[in-house]
Formats: C-alpha cells, structure tokens, sequence
C-alpha cells in the first residue's frame, strides 16, 4: 500500500507539553486531578481531528476510550490501541541531567518521565491517527483508543474500559499496548536487534507478612522479637523459593532468536527452545531478566514496626511483591510462601493478586499484522514473542480477547530500558518518529 501521508513536524514538542503535566497517580492527594483533566483537555488542544472524528467516551474519572468508526461494510473484531497517560513518582534526591517534569528537547532527545513509559507510546498513536484523518484515510474495521490514567495504580479505568466493551459484546479481534521494544541483545548471549512482542505477562501479587510479639523494653529482648521472626520470614523467600520452568512463549522466542543469529550460537539457541526443562535451568543460573522469564519472583519491598528505638515493637510487617510466573496461579504462589516460611505465626495476607495471562499465538493473522508494520518501520529487525515481566492495563482484555500483545514500537538501549521509573528517561525523536510510522502501517494494513 502506498503511503502518501506526510507526518505533521513537532511530534517531540508534543510530547515535551505532556510531559509537562505531571499526571502522578500516586500522589493524587498531594497535586489532586487538576494535572490530568489539563491532560485530556491538551490532548484536544493537539490532535484537533482525533476530537472531531472520533467519539469519545470517559469511563471513570481517568480512562479516555476513543472510537474511530471502520469502513461501512467492515466486519469482525475492533483493533484496540492501548496507552496510559499516568506516570510514577520522581524521588527527589535523585540527580536529573534535565528536571523531570520540564520536557526538556535537546540534541534529538526528549527528556522526562514518562518519555518512555508511557506518554512516548501514547504520542506515536495519536500522531498515527491524526495523520491518517488527515488524508481521509477510514480502517478496514474499528479501531479503539483505550487510555488509561491510573496504569501505575492498579488500572481501574483500563479495567472498567475493558468491562464496558465486553458487556456492548465487543470483542476485539486484535488489542496491542505497552510492553516490549526495539532492542539491542535481546538476551545477554544473542547479539543483534530485535522487537520483542509480549504475548503474555506475567501476574501480580503483593502480599503482608506479619507477626505480633511481646512489646516492652529493648534492654531484655526475648530470643525471637517480631521483627526478627517476620525478617526470618523475608530471609527464607530467597531467589529460588519457586522452581523455574520454561513456558511456551520462551521456546518461540528462542527458537525465533535462533533462526535469526548465524553459526553455533543460532543452533545452541534453537536447541535451547526445544528443551524447556534445559532452558529453565540454564535462563535461572543467569539470574537477573533471564531467571524473572522462567520462575515466579519474589521481592520484598516494605517494611515497618516499632515506635522507638529502645522499645520492643509488638508487631512488625514487611511487604512483597510477587510476579507470577505463566503456567502457575497466585492460589499456588501463597502456598508455596507458606511452605518456605515455615512459621504459623507468621500471617500472610494478599493485599491484591491479578493472575498471568493466557499466551496469544504468533502463527495468526494478527502477530503477522504486527511483524508487516514493524517491515515499514524498522526494516531488518524480527518479531519475537517473549514474556512480559511487568504488568499492564492490557491484562483486562486478555480474559475474553483473543489476541493480545504487549509491544512499543520504541527503540530502547539498556540505559533507557533502565530510565523507565528511573532517572535520566528519554526518547530519541528518531525513534518516535519510527513508532509513528509502525501504528500508521498497522492501520493501514488492518484488512
């Protein structure tokens, strides 16, 4: 298909003004919504034609849901073009080059948070859309906007989004958000460039571990305080609490990774994707990415107790996170933290639990649709599916949606990779104008 679109310029000042607004979910009481009503209200400010053209819809006070109507005698299944438009907090000891919240552009870069995760992403498929209007282009079938403003903080409106389509009995033929990127060695033993597609993620638990104890004065401490006896907890929930196996996704992404490196590292590779039992101990001796793609993990985070520093505490707590490994449950996951503690008087409480995803296929139409956009955009590099790590609002579409996909068609470095929720975050304008380009073909290319 010929495209005869020419892209607007100022696709980096765009950003930069959202990035400006400091849409924080999780200091809502601190800023209040002021910064994302300004938000939504920007959006319209910069792509007048996505307003005019597409119905919109608010779902709960964050979650913005568009509607581009698909040609009269489309048929099937709406394409679901996923974003959030919140951002994590910014700890302010740490050292920017650029302060966070000013969208600083400078020498091809945009700088701040939320550049990569996940104002950049939203940005290249606004900029795709708009262009398309534009030229009066209509989809072969429907296509949502579903953005979310509270991503960072469960993701109520993605789910209440989510909810609101299944009950109208739309079911959406393809759904793509965050995720994966354009990168550079993808494993730390696979040389070359890759766009790894998530085809499932993994599911989130956060659980309390507490335990109560005599209070009373820290000159006569008994042998087991609480806060030693939930740290003794913490200590038995090291790195191989769970045991690692290999899901189907990392078979396909090494059995793709191998087809695509030359010489006896492609054959080890292709060898390793089709002996899971062999992969998973190999992927957790490496620790790090590798071990988190085939083990559930566990990481503790918080912790409190005490009133004083010279008195007993008579509870203490810690927090952990967990991400569950696809294949297994959080029913499982509880069990097994039990088993390794080994104290019955240590609680555990689940505060919140989200189970994996199921794994979209990549022999479909719809990874083929991604791989030939991703064709136009960056020429060369493979598709190749792998598991998602972290979570994303599209976990609320994979229970009834056939083919979801967690994919951003960024490139990122490991020092960007790293930014996200870190310091220094930043997006090349090269690279969003790639991204442009990659949801401009994918629409093109819907029927």
């Amino acid at each position: 298909m010929t495209d005869m679109t020419e892209p607007r310029p100022g696709i980096a000042d765009r950003l930069s003004r959202m990035i400006q607004l400091p849409t924080v979910s999780a200091e809502l009481e601190q800023r209040g919504t002021q910064p994302f009503e300004d938000f939504v209200a920007l959006l319209a400010d910069l792509y007048p034609l996505v307003h005019e053209k597409l119905a919109l819809e608010r779902h709960t006070e964050f979650g913005l849901l568009y509607r581009w109507e698909g040609a009269p005698a489309a048929s099937g299944g709406p394409l679901v073009l996923m974003a959030h438009y919140d951002v994590v907090p910014v700890d302010e000891s740490d050292s920017w080059t650029h302060p966070p919240f000013a969208g600083v552009v400078a020498d091809g870069v945009v700088y701040g948070r939320g550049a990569l995760d996940d104002k950049g992403p939203l940005v290249v498929v606004l900029e795709a859309v708009e262009n398309l209007l534009a030229q009066g282009f209509v989809p072969a079938r429907d296509v949502y906007l579903s953005f979310g403003g509270n991503e960072e903080t469960y993701g109520h409106a993605a789910e209440e989004i989510a909810r609101v389509l299944h009950a109208r009995g739309v079911v959406p033929w393809l759904v793509v958000d965050e995720g994966g990127a354009v990168v550079d060695a993808p494993l730390p033993f696979v040389p070359g460039r890759a766009a790894m597609i998530g085809v499932g993620e993994k599911g989130v638990m956060t659980v309390t571990l507490s335990a109560r104890g005599e209070g009373g004065h820290a000159s006569a401490p008994p042998a087991l305080t609480a806060v030693r006896r939930v740290a003794r907890a913490v200590d038995r929930l090291g790195p191989t609490t769970f045991r690692p196996h290999a899901s189907k996704a990392i078979g396909r992404m090494l059995g793709e990774l191998g087809a695509q490196t030359p010489g006896i590292q492609g054959r080890l590779l292709r060898l390793l994707g089709a002996a899971p039992l062999v992969t998973a101990r190999v992927f957790a001796a490496l620790g790090g990415e590798p071990a988190a793609l085939v083990r559930t993990t566990v990481a503790p985070t918080m912790q409190s107790g005490g009133t004083a520093a010279n008195v007993l505490p008579s509870q203490a707590t810690a927090t952990v996170n967990l991400r569950i490994a696809l294949g297994e449950t959080t029913q499982q996951a509880v069990l097994r933290l039990r088993r390794r503690i080994r104290d019955p008087l240590v609680t555990v409480r689940v505060v919140e639990a989200s189970e994996p995803s199921p794994e979209s296929a990549t022999d479909n139409a719809q990874f083929a649709l991604l791989a030939d956009a991703l064709a136009v955009s960056h020429p060369g590099v493979p598709a190749v599916p792998y598991v998602m790590m972290a979570a994303t609002d599209s976990r609320h579409f994979h229970r009834y949606a056939p083919a979801v996909y967690r994919f951003a068609p960024l490139d990122m470095s490991n020092a960007q990779r790293a930014s996200i929720h870190g310091v220094d975050e930043h997006v090349e304008i090269a690279a969003l104008e790639r991204g442009e380009r990659f949801h401009r073909a994918l629409l093109q290319r819907l029927g």
